[in-house]
C-alpha cells in the first residue's frame, strides 16, 4: 500500500477527531460535571446543617416546652394575693399541730420580687425543739412557695429543750387585682 497526500490528510484527520472531541466535547462537558459535583457537594453539606439545626430547633422547641409547664406548675403554687391570709392561718395551724404555741404574727409591706409580690412576715414560735423541728418539715412540704430567712433560735432557760424562734417568713404570690 501507497500513502500519498490523501491518505495521509485522510489519517490526519481520522486521528484528529478523538483529540478534537476531547477538547471541544468532553473537557467542557467534564467541567461541567466536576462544577455540577461540586455544587452538589456543597448543597449537600448545607442540607446536612440545615437537618442539624432543624433536629436542634426541634430539641429547643421540647426543651420550651418543658420549662413553659414547670413555670406553669410554680404559678400553680403561687396563691393571689386574696389567699394571703389563709396561708398565714396554715402556718400558724401547723405550729400549733407541731405542739408549738400559736406564734406571734406581724406582716410588712408587699414587696416587688421579679414578677411576683412577696409578703414578708415576722414569726416568733415558742416550744419544744423538736415540734419546731416537726413545724418546719411540714412548712416545706406546703404546696405555697415561701422561705424563711433571718431566723434566730434562743434556747429557753426555763424549760429544758424548749427554745424560742424569731424568724422572716416570706410568702410569694401573684398581685391581682387592689390588695
Amino acid at each position: 500500500m501507497r500513502f500519498g497526500a490523501r491518505e495521509c490528510f485522510l489519517l490526519l484527520l481520522i486521528l484528529s477527531l478523538p483529540v478534537t472531541s476531547y477538547l471541544l466535547v468532553f473537557r467542557p462537558q467534564n467541567r461541567e460535571i466536576e462544577k455540577t459535583r461540586s455544587e452538589i457537594a456543597s448543597k449537600q453539606e448545607i442540607l446536612t446543617k440545615l437537618r442539624k439545626e432543624t433536629n436542634r430547633s426541634e430539641d429547643l422547641r421540647r426543651a420550651n416546652d418543658e420549662i413553659r409547664k414547670n413555670i406553669e406548675s410554680i404559678e400553680a403554687r403561687l396563691p393571689t394575693n386574696k389567699e394571703i391570709d389563709s396561708i398565714i392561718r396554715q402556718v400558724t395551724d401547723l405550729a400549733v399541730e407541731s405542739g408549738l404555741a400559736a406564734p406571734l404574727v406581724s406582716t410588712e409591706k408587699p414587696e416587688r420580687a421579679a414578677m411576683y409580690m412577696e409578703q414578708p412576715i415576722n414569726m416568733t414560735i415558742t416550744g419544744d425543739f423538736i415540734g419546731f423541728y416537726d413545724f418546719l418539715r411540714k412548712l416545706e412540704h406546703l404546696s405555697r412557695i415561701t422561705r424563711i430567712h433571718s431566723m434566730r433560735i434562743q434556747r429557753s432557760d426555763k424549760v429544758n429543750g424548749h427554745m424560742r424562734a424569731d424568724f422572716r417568713l416570706s410568702i410569694y404570690y401573684e398581685q391581682q387585682g387592689s390588695s
